[in-house]
C-alpha cells in the first residue's frame, strides 16, 4: 500500500508556537467525598454488588500477560469489548502491545471471538508499527462499529481507526483520524495537533508520549447535524473534541485557567453545557471539575475533587449527571452527583473500597436499559459486572 494513501503531510505554518505552562489551581472550592460516612456505607454495598454480578473477563487467557483500558457496548445481544494487551510480558509496554477487539453473546459470555486490530511489528501503509496504545470503541451507524487506537508509525504517534461490519463480523482497512482546527485539517498526530493549533494562534500545554481519545461519547445537534463529543489528550495537553463520523475530529476548547492537568479528561455534554473533569499531576491530591458553555465559549471556575489521578467517567441516570472517579487510589471508586447549578454543591453518592483493584472504570448502558461497568484488575483482567444504580441515589 502506498503510504500517501493513508498519511498526509501537515500544513506548514510560519506562526510561532504558543506553549502554556501548567500552574497550581488556587482559591478553588474543594470537595472531599471520602469524608462522607454515608457514602462509605453505600460504597460497601456497591463493591459487594460488583463482585456478585460479575459477567466475564475479556482478556485472552492463552496469550495476554497484561491488559488495560476497556471500552464496551452491546449490539443486538452481542457484547463488544476493546482494550490493549501485552503478549510478551506482564507490564504496560507499548513496544509489545496489541490493540484487541473481543465479542461474545451477552447470554453466553464464554463464547468469545478475539480479533487483533493491530500489533507492534505490523506493516501500516508500508511502515512498521513501533508502538501501540489506547484502544476504544464506538458505534458509527446501525451496521458499523469504529475501533480507534494510538500507534507510533516511524517517529510519530497517530490516532488510527478500523471499521467493523456488524453483519459480516469483519474488519475494514486501517485509516488515519484527522484533526481539524478552524480551516486547518491535519492527520490526528502529535505534529498535526501542534501545527493546526499554531496556525490558528491557539496555545497548548506540553505534549508527550501517546495521544488519547476518551471512550464516552455524548451527542449534540448543531445546524441539523449530530456531533459526538469527547475528550482528547497527550501529556499535559487536554481538550474537548467533536466529530460527525468518528474519523475527523474538530478541536472545541481547552480550559483557559491555570491548572496542572495531565492525561485523561472526562467529557459529557448536556444541551449547551459540556461537563469536564480531568486528573492532574501527581503532586496534587485533586482533579478538577468545571463546565464549558458551548454557545458562549466560556469556562466556569474549577472545583477541586479528591482524586488519586486516575481516569474518570460521567454517566447520566434518570436525568441527573454523575461522575465516577478514584478518590483515594485505584482500589477505590467514588461517585459524585453533579449539581448543574452550582458545581461546588455536588454531592458524594458513594465511596467504595472494591474487592479488587479497579482501574479506569467505564460505565455504559446495556440494551435492556441496565448499567454495567468494565474495569482493569491489576492490569491482568479486563472485567465486566452489572449493577443497579437506583440502590445508591436515593440519599
Amino acid at each position: 500500500m502506498n503510504t500517501s494513501s493513508i498519511f498526509t503531510e501537515d500544513i506548514k505554518t510560519e506562526k510561532p508556537e504558543i506553549q502554556i505552562q501548567g500552574r497550581l489551581i488556587t482559591d478553588a472550592p474543594i470537595l472531599k467525598p471520602e469524608e462522607n460516612q454515608a457514602a462509605w456505607e453505600r460504597g460497601k454495598q456497591f463493591a459487594d454488588e460488583i463482585e456478585a454480578r460479575y459477567i466475564t473477563d475479556f482478556e485472552k487467557p492463552e496469550t495476554d500477560k497484561m491488559v488495560h483500558v476497556s471500552t464496551f457496548l452491546e449490539c443486538s445481544g452481542i457484547l463488544f469489548m476493546t482494550y490493549y494487551a501485552n503478549t510478551h510480558a506482564a507490564e504496560e509496554d507499548p513496544g509489545h502491545q496489541t490493540a484487541r477487539l473481543v465479542f461474545c453473546p451477552t447470554e453466553h459470555p464464554e463464547r468469545k471471538t478475539f480479533l487483533d486490530i493491530q500489533s507492534v511489528g505490523d506493516d501500516c501503509a508500508g511502515q512498521r508499527v513501533n508502538l501501540v496504545y489506547d484502544t476504544i470503541l464506538a458505534r458509527k451507524d446501525e451496521n458499523t462499529l469504529m475501533i480507534l487506537w494510538t500507534a507510533k508509525i516511524g517517529d510519530t504517534y497517530y490516532r488510527l481507526y478500523r471499521p467493523f461490519d456488524l453483519t459480516t463480523k469483519t474488519l475494514g482497512a486501517v485509516g488515519v483520524n484527522r484533526f481539524r482546527v478552524g480551516k486547518v485539517t491535519n492527520d490526528f498526530s502529535t505534529t498535526g495537533i501542534i501545527r493546526a493549533l499554531t496556525e490558528n494562534g491557539i496555545g497548548y500545554k506540553t505534549m508527550y508520549s501517546d495521544i488519547g481519545i476518551m471512550q464516552k461519547f455524548t451527542t449534540r445537534t448543531e445546524h441539523g447535524e449530530c456531533f459526538y463529543y469527547t475528550g482528547a489528550y497527550s501529556g499535559d495537553f487536554n481538550c474537548i473534541i467533536k466529530s460527525r463520523d468518528f474519523i475527523t475530529w474538530e478541536y472545541v476548547a481547552a480550559p483557559d485557567f491555570p491548572n496542572l492537568s495531565k492525561w485523561e479528561n472526562a467529557v459529557f455534554v448536556q444541551n449547551d453545557i459540556c461537563y469536564y473533569f480531568v486528573r492532574q499531576h501527581d503532586e496534587t491530591p485533586f482533579g478538577f471539575l468545571c463546565t464549558y458553555h458551548l454557545d458562549r465559549g466560556t469556562w466556569s471556575s474549577p472545583v477541586l475533587v479528591s482524586d488519586c489521578q486516575s481516569r474518570s467517567d460521567f454517566i447520566q441516570y434518570d436525568g441527573q449527571l454523575y461522575l465516577f472517579h478514584a478518590p483515594i487510589d485505584r482500589t477505590h471508586i467514588g461517585v459524585l452527583r453533579i449539581d448543574p447549578n452550582d458545581l461546588q454543591n455536588s454531592k458524594p453518592i458513594l465511596c467504595a473500597k472494591m474487592h479488587t483493584s479497579c482501574f479506569y472504570p467505564f460505565v455504559q448502558y446495556l440494551c435492556d436499559g441496565t448499567l454495567a461497568m468494565s474495569y482493569t484488575v491489576d492490569r491482568q483482567h479486563i472485567r465486566m459486572a452489572r449493577f443497579d444504580f437506583s440502590k445508591y441515589i436515593g440519599a
